[in-house]
């Protein structure tokens, strides 16, 4: 009796450890299965990337493992983009510059109008000075920064004096994180004439990489995991441009004038800062209104 009660315990045990190695076993594999292939080869605004260089290869891979894996995040931009790529788009080519640009947008701010701590704001991320050199308006009223079309296109005005600079877009990305007297002289310094060449500091070495990850996520979405139906993403709101040019302008009135609330408004028209706009040389504004 105890001799069979002895053989059923270690068969039991027996089963027991065969199903724990196959439970440990199956997220091993899970695991390997989703973790994206390197790619064999990128290019950027049709500069290729040299990936032959082990730490070219070896940084790319690290922000597409960060966005692969940080899902929240890459699923929110990916939903926005359907919204605002279809502005930044056409104002980047009626500019002369490489569709790829959007996706710096999509790094500089994720699409939204964020304000980071040095100061910077809107998609583009414009500082106060930068954005007035740019023609963009910032001040206790009004801050352009975060009127996309306006920003978009600062933004591709600055890109255009800085590939001038260069000759090189890639460097043009550069000098917008880092400024382009900055990459200008770690280029001399350094004796080179190309941004993967470069030693620079932690922000501006991951910045063309965190670029080329979004492209290479956006372009082959399926490939890193995410599947979004469109139904899913986000649409732009119907709507039409509205002139404005009363002296002062109170935007509470404005908005019940357009059947809108003061939120809508606001949402639609970032830029707006306050309730009233003294306005008192009489400037005309374009505010975006919904349309039923």
């Amino acid at each position: 009796m105890m001799n069979f009660r002895l053989i059923f315990a270690l068969l039991v045990i027996g089963i027991f450890l065969q199903c724990t190695t196959v439970n440990h076993a199956s997220p091993t594999q899970t695991n390997a299965q989703i973790i994206p292939s390197q790619p064999q080869s990128i290019s950027f605004a049709a500069e290729v990337v040299p990936l032959d260089k082990h730490y070219v290869l070896e940084r790319l891979d690290r922000e597409l493992l960060v966005n692969t894996f940080w899902h929240s995040n890459s699923i929110l931009v990916l939903k926005r983009a359907a919204k605002y790529f279809p502005i930044i788009e056409p104002i980047l080519q009626e500019y002369g510059i490489p569709d790829d640009f959007k996706y710096l947008a999509v790094i500089e701010s994720g699409l939204t109008h964020v304000t980071s701590p040095a100061g910077a704001e809107g998609f583009w991320q414009f500082m106060p000075k930068t954005a007035r050199d740019f023609g963009l308006v910032v001040n206790a009223d009004i801050d352009e920064r975060l009127h996309l079309i306006k920003a978009t296109e600062s933004a591709a005005a600055y890109l255009t004096d800085a590939y001038a600079e260069f000759g090189n877009w890639t460097l043009a990305a550069a000098a917008y994180n880092a400024g382009v007297q900055r990459i200008k002289t770690s280029l001399e310094k350094q004796q080179t004439n190309s941004y993967y060449d470069l030693f620079l500091n932690e922000e501006t070495s991951r910045y063309m990489y965190r670029m080329l990850a979004t492209k290479l996520i956006f372009e082959s979405p399926e490939r890193y995991g995410f599947v979004i139906p469109k139904a899913q993403t986000y649409p732009f709101p119907n709507t039409k441009l509205v002139k404005v040019n009363a002296s002062p302008i109170d935007w509470i009135v404005f908005a019940k004038s357009q059947n809108m609330s003061y939120a809508d408004l606001r949402e639609m028209n970032p830029w707006i800062k306050g309730y009233q706009l003294s306005n008192r040389n009489n400037t005309e504004y374009e505010v975006r209104v919904l349309v039923d």
